[in-house]
């Protein structure tokens, strides 16, 4: 006897075929699909999110793929198939191994398998469905939405054809392959891992330190779709804020008419037409422009037209915005977004999930790391070499999220195959998510890996896409080409110095670690770049850390990415933990931290000069001095005297004028101030190579550990400046350690003045 539960899912996946088109087919299939999910179980993770409880066989991942050119009536494949997994060179399953959930991979838990698979074997799936009805005319095109790596695609035996490629969309017209009834539905697929030559991001075979776990097959909806036998392909909008224009270019069959019309809501606020693969002007009026703050969105509707009929109709949307680097009134680079300039603070995106690895469980979560990213205060989010379903991108849209598009990374530029596989999948990372107002920025190349011919293919970027910035490479191995100069530094924050022609930006900064037990992939291993006991600790370190960001923005610093979103694997470095259960760090406390970056860039007013470019004279000693030494009344007659700074040279970023080589120094210099500094933020002006103390008469104002490799802005807090310096005559004094490497230190003083908001 059936008890309730199996009854009530039998119907519940009756009707969901039903208002789906499923191709579930006759009653004895649904029955069969009804006990198949009753028993279906996700594999025993070591973690899992809060929307895990949410994913079942008969409802997963339902939404429209494809939110900017969506049609209508389409078919879910997601579900249930059949999988095996065969050595590589064997050409058929002899028989299948179980039930694997699509869209899952089949490393994760959520997959129900969770079982990794060797470059040395291919993973198979199978499938049936029942042919939908099709009109006079119409094909079917079967939509695989992303599938790693090489993808191999039979329909009734009938090959369709390959892909390769483990993160763009592909599509077959399965038309001429279908039959009556019942059809079969095969997939094989080859991933080399770590062991190929195609871009993979974080993905390794043996998954240590910042490499993840392996992920293999399809990890993105499958789907179909009936269109007419002349349909519309392809769209791209770009918006033309300078024109108050929408530049629409329609791919579909030549010798047509498309007409447009945008919609503000319900208003229609255009309209105009003109021939597929032309580029056709749309002219917004009074346009509203898309921001962070307004993420105003036009809907956009596009039919084709033959001898005045309708024979096809997309819906989409798109944004209004312009983004570019421009001078400031001070005559600096800043990004400008809208004819503004915006400073530009979000998270190191990975988007990995401990259930679903490159999958998010479900549509509310992929969601959810949107909404959180903003609660924190935050306007931005760096992708992190992957992309991501187009439902993240849609949400980034609608919440009004700037998105730092990176590539996939691997070991590329090695030889011609690793080249032809780079940029081929960058052409169809951009062509795949082009249309996303959301995205302001392509980032080739991430810290090295696979770097290769960076100015030509920065380049060939910027002339693809002129309407968004380009970065070349994200941290370590700049090469003067693209739009911004991109550094990273753990836990920071820096920057490099101001350019002509470019942005500066700081790519990655933070990785404050903090593991939380019972929200652990790993017990043990567990690491972040810095440490924190607790949350209260955790959350004092962050708001310090931006609030050292704040100076940096008054120097010319555009943007930094803060590492990272989550927690992922044994990485403890996230805003949240990652199984997404505990944000990590206060957000009322971090959001109003953030808030602060987005005032206008201060004014620094150097009280000190450093030697950076203007040798200033220290009084200097490199023996032990007695311990008042730091205080105004000590007699430092005695000491040598020399300009800054001082240390070896060759040491990164140091101007070395007084050579040092022993263990220690110890420097002090006099400074005048005509009154009391109650007009804005004082802050050190600071290069050390290694730890160094700085006093201002007798009181330490600051004390830091390890080394840096360029000057930065530290500020002193503001109880603590007023207590230290004083109107007229002030002491300066400086002590740096040093054991190992290069050596530096040089200190100055500025004021930093906030300017009000025009």
């Amino acid at each position: 006897m059936m008890d309730r539960v199996a009854f009530l899912q039998i119907v519940v996946v009756f009707l969901w075929a039903v208002m789906t088109w499923s191709p579930i087919g006759e009653w004895s299939s649904v029955c069969e699909m009804a006990v198949k999910a009753a028993d279906w179980q996700p594999a025993a993770g070591p973690l899992m999110t809060p929307w895990a409880k949410d994913v079942r066989p008969d409802k997963v991942w339902p939404e429209y793929p494809r939110p900017q050119m969506e049609r209508a009536e389409w078919i879910n494949l997601n579900g249930l198939w059949d999988y095996a997994i065969v050595p590589r060179d064997q050409a058929w399953p002899e028989r299948w191994d179980g039930k694997i959930l699509v869209p899952f991979c089949v490393e994760s838990a959520l997959s129900g398998v969770m079982r990794p698979v060797s470059p040395e074997e291919r993973l198979w799936y199978r499938r049936t469905f029942v042919a939908p009805p099709l009109a006079e005319g119409q094909r079917l095109l079967l939509h695989f939405e992303a599938v790693d790596w090489k993808t191999t695609v039979w329909l009734n035996r009938q090959a369709l054809g390959e892909h390769t490629g483990g993160y763009d969309p592909f599509s077959f017209d399965i038309t001429d392959a279908l039959r009556p009834g019942e059809n079969e539905l095969v997939v094989a697929v080859w991933d080399p891992t770590d062991t190929g030559w195609q871009p993979r991001g974080k993905q390794v075979l043996k998954p240590h330190g910042i490499w993840y776990t392996a992920v293999t097959g399809i990890w993105q909806t499958v789907w179909l779709e009936p269109v007419p036998a002349q349909s519309i392909r392809s769209l791209r909008l770009v918006p033309d804020v300078d024109q108050s224009t929408l530049w629409v270019n329609v791919e579909a069959p030549s010798g047509w008419l498309v007409r447009l019309k945008a919609m503000l809501a319900d208003r229609t606020v255009s309209s105009g037409e003109g021939k597929p693969g032309e580029k056709l002007a749309l002219k917004i009026p009074e346009p509203k422009l898309w921001s962070p703050d307004n993420p105003t969105l036009y809907n956009l509707i596009v039919t084709l037209v033959c001898e005045g009929r309708a024979v096809d109709q997309v819906r989409s949307y798109f944004g209004m915005r312009k983004i570019e680097v421009a001078k400031d009134d001070q005559g600096v680079n800043r990004i400008f977004l809208n004819g503004e300039p915006i400073f530009q603070f979000g998270p190191l995106d990975q988007g990995w999930w401990p259930d679903g690895l490159y999958t998010a469980p479900t549509d509310e979560a992929l969601r959810y790391d949107v909404e959180m990213t903003k609660k924190y205060g935050m306007n931005a989010a760096r992708k992190h070499v992957k992309y991501e379903p187009r439902r993240w991108y849609y949400w980034c849209d609608r919440l009004g999220l700037l998105v730092w598009q990176d590539m996939p990374s691997g070991d590329l530029g090695r030889n011609e195959e690793s080249r032809a596989n780079f940029r081929k999948e960058l052409k169809a990372m951009i062509d795949s998510r082009f249309n996303h107002p959301s995205i302001i920025m392509w980032v080739p190349f991430n810290e090295g890996w696979g770097q290769h011919d960076t100015c030509e293919i920065a380049d060939w970027v910027k002339s693809y896409d002129p309407s968004r910035l380009v970065n070349e490479a994200s941290g370590w191995h700049d090469h003067g080409c693209g739009e911004v100069s991109d550094m990273h530094q753990y836990p920071g924050p820096a920057m490099r110095p101001l350019e002509a022609k470019r942005a500066v930006v700081l790519g990655e900064f933070g990785g404050l670690g903090l593991p939380l037990e019972g929200h652990l992939w790993k017990p043990e291993g567990a690491w972040g770049y810095v440490g924190y006991k607790d949350q209260q600790t955790l959350t004092d370190a962050y708001v310090a850390l931006l609030t050292k960001l704040r100076p940096l923005i008054g120097q010319g610093l555009c943007a930094a990415i803060y590492t990272q979103t989550s927690d992922v694997e044994i990485e403890v470095n996230g805003l949240m933990t990652y199984d997404r259960k505990v944000a990590k760090i206060d957000l009322g406390r971090a959001a109003e931290a953030a808030r602060k970056l987005y005032l206008p860039p201060p004014e620094v007013r150097v009280l000190v000069p450093t030697s950076e470019n203007q040798p200033q004279l220290w009084r200097f000693t490199t023996v032990q001095p007695p311990g008042n030494w730091m205080t105004p009344d000590f007699d430092d007659s005695a000491w040598q005297e020399g300009p800054g700074g001082f240390g070896t040279k060759g040491t990164p970023g140091s101007v070395v004028r007084t050579e040092w080589k022993t263990a220690e120094i110890w420097l002090r210099r006099s400074f005048e101030v005509e009154s009391a500094l109650d007009i804005g933020q004082l802050v050190l002006e600071l290069h050390h190579d290694e730890d160094a103390e700085v006093y201002i008469n007798g009181i330490q104002v600051a004390k830091t550990t390890g080394f840096l490799t360029n000057y930065i802005l530290v500020p002193i807090k503001p109880d603590l400046a007023r207590k230290a310096i004083r109107p007229g005559k002030n002491t300066l004094a400086v002590h740096c350690r040093q054991t190992r490497g290069g050596q530096y230190i040089d200190v100055g003083i500025s004021v930093l003045i906030e300017t009000a908001r025009k």
